[in-house]
């Protein structure tokens, strides 16, 4: 065996794992999952259709889909010491990302004797209950029972409001939760497959990918993307107001990605996903606006920073859906967090196939040649 003993920050440009679940092309703008190009897969398939690919390979047929649909939605029920987690959760106030990552841990309380497929299934079913629950006892609001009728993403939404969603607003959840769903080897994925490396549980893996995805660097903001277009108010004002915050040096937020070079492939997804969401159920003015801020936004970072081709990225057009949902900017992390399980739970399969330890090296680059003086001389 060789060492290389280049030390590269962050661990950019070292490959890590190979993998079929998803690749990503940042020069190119292309995000392929499970073989499939983004922009085909996320707006016509069903979350529980992407589960099957990423977890077994290929999109299943209309028996083994409506089998894995009713298995996954069995497993929707909290477990009662998690109901009483979220509720003390909510007594301190703590954040959605931080209540989650708490019930993460106690998912498989009910699941002794179970296999890792039932494992992932009650991981994947239990985190928008989780984010519901939560959310309601926050708010000082009876938490609702999961329903086994409906679809996982409707069920979500049902359960934070009571009413179920509109077809629109389901589809346009579905396809933001498959657009998030993998993303190559990203840091709360790389959590994942480190921890199941070692030979733990995927509860583990999936708890310790959540606390990697809490973090602002990996988890990113888009709630400030949408607060900057509710800042601005209406599109006459957009131009004074972005050369303003580029004068000042401020981050545009919403666009500009340290993978992609050229647009964000999921950007394009979710702009025609809000776009559909909004003209069958929501408000059109707010998308119009959002399109002439990023607009202006665009041309502005161009010729303020020439070259840079600082295009939109996800968090733009993730605050517009999610906000149409009806969702709390709150809930816009925690929910990407239930759609990114899906690829957690694939890297965790796929690890664990691979059976190998993950052990990067580092450089001591400390002081040496040190001897021990006794407490009393120092």
């Amino acid at each position: 065996m060789t060492t290389d003993n280049t030390y590269r920050p962050g661990l950019e440009g070292i490959v890590a794992a190979e993998t079929t679940l998803s690749s990503v092309d940042g020069q190119k703008g292309e995000l392929i999952i499970g073989g499939f190009p983004l922009e085909e897969l996320a707006a016509n398939a069903s979350f529980e259709e992407i589960c099957c690919l990423l977890w077994y390979g290929d999109l299943p047929d209309a028996n083994t889909l409506n089998a894995f649909k009713s298995s996954m939605a069995s497993y929707r029920e909290l477990p009662a010491a998690t109901y009483s987690l979220l509720e003390q959760a909510a007594k301190h106030r703590v954040l959605p990302m931080d209540a989650l990552r708490m019930a993460a841990g106690t998912f498989d309380l009910d699941l002794a004797g179970e296999d890792n497929m039932a494992r992932a299934k009650a991981i994947t079913a239990r985190i928008p209950p989780a984010i519901a629950t939560y959310w309601r006892f926050v708010n000082d609001q009876d938490p609702i029972p999961p329903r086994m009728d409906l679809g996982r993403s409707s069920n979500y939404l049902y359960m934070l409001t009571g009413s179920e969603p509109g077809p629109a607003t389901i589809r346009g959840l579905e396809t933001y939760l498959n657009t998030v769903s993998d993303h190559g080897l990203n840091a709360s994925t790389f959590a994942a497959r480190v921890i199941i490396a070692t030979e733990s549980d995927m509860v583990s893996a999936v708890t310790g990918a959540i606390g990697a995805l809490k973090g602002p660097l990996h988890g990113g903001a888009p709630g400030p993307a949408l607060d900057m277009v509710f800042e601005i108010g209406q599109a006459d004002r957009a131009e004074e107001y972005i050369r303003a915050k580029l004068g000042r040096g401020e981050r545009l937020m919403g666009f500009g990605h340290r993978v992609y070079k050229v647009r964000d492939p999921r950007a394009d997804v979710l702009a025609h996903a809000a776009e559909d969401m909004y003209q069958a159920e929501g408000d059109m003015a707010l998308y119009d606006l959002a399109k002439d801020v990023e607009a202006t936004a665009l041309r502005l970072l161009e010729e303020a920073k020439p070259g840079r081709n600082l295009r939109t990225n996800v968090e733009f057009f993730t605050a517009l859906l999610l906000h149409g949902i009806g969702l709390p900017t709150d809930l816009f992390t925690p929910t990407f967090a239930a759609g990114r399980v899906a690829g957690w739970v694939g890297h965790t399969f796929e690890q664990q196939r691979s059976g190998r330890l993950i052990r990067p090296d580092s450089v001591y680059i400390g002081p040496t040649g040190r001897r021990w003086v006794p407490l009393g001389e120092r």
